[in-house]
């Protein structure tokens, strides 16, 4: 793993059950969602296939092996999950060097959790290198730690890449909220024990219980992440 882990017990919102912050990042915190897609699209066009736009909701979300190799069987293309996966890798890379739109909201709310000192990780299904170049864009200093879908055996919707980020914050998943815009995400998290706040990007998200769906971020900010903390009392 590439990523940078703090021993355990660093620091936590002082006076507040809240002790950490887990953000998605295609979808929740940059508008890219509909990049993957476009590049989905290209690449399988140049392979002789067109893509069905109902197919969009299967994929968003999900780790790439699963998208790419849901994407390769409905088609019938003649490409290897591992090609596939360098070519959506190398596309998507040269869109977000092009123009990477940020969600409402979402500079706002992480220099909100930087100045207070919240202790928060990135936790995405996209690989290693598309992380580290959404990073500069993003500002790594908001970030104590990122965990790549690529860096861990199981990603999302498997509770492992959340766990695995408390556990390198040195917090109780119990008392993190996790910001998501799948559903592939919100189980992830939810598996994890975490408290959820649903920004649905593509398909919609239900409420439930130890989760708060809210329209884009901008209805999102610190006392409202406390809040959430405090009604599991």
């Amino acid at each position: 793993m590439t990523s940078t882990v703090p021993a355990l017990g660093t620091r936590t919102a002082e006076g507040s059950a809240l002790q950490a912050v887990l953000l998605d990042m295609d979808g929740t915190l940059v508008d890219t969602e509909g990049f993957w897609w476009d590049v989905e699209a290209e690449v399988f066009a140049r392979l002789g296939h067109t893509l069905d736009e109902s197919w969009r909701h299967v994929v968003v979300g999900g780790p790439m092996a699963r998208s790419a190799g849901f994407l390769i069987e409905a088609t019938g293309a003649d490409i290897t999950l591992a090609e596939l996966s360098v070519l959506l890798n190398d596309g998507f890379e040269d869109r977000i060097g092009h123009a990477l739109p940020l969600m409402p909201g979402a500079a706002r709310l992480l220099a909100e959790l930087y100045e207070h000192q919240i202790p928060t990780a990135l936790v995405s299904a996209s690989h290693r290198r598309i992380i580290d170049r959404v990073l500069t864009s993003l500002g790594p200093q908001h970030f104590a730690l990122s965990i790549a879908g690529d860096e861990v055996s199981r990603t999302k919707p498997h509770p492992d890449p959340y766990l695995l980020a408390a556990v390198g914050l040195g917090v109780d998943p119990a008392r993190c909220a996790v910001v998501e815009d799948t559903a592939t995400g919100v189980a992830a998290a939810e598996a994890a024990g975490c408290q959820v706040v649903a920004v649905p990007s593509v398909a919609p998200i239900a409420p439930a219980a130890r989760r708060t769906v809210v329209t884009s971020l901008e209805e999102v900010d610190l006392a409202f992440l406390r809040g959430l903390m405090t009604e599991m009392r």
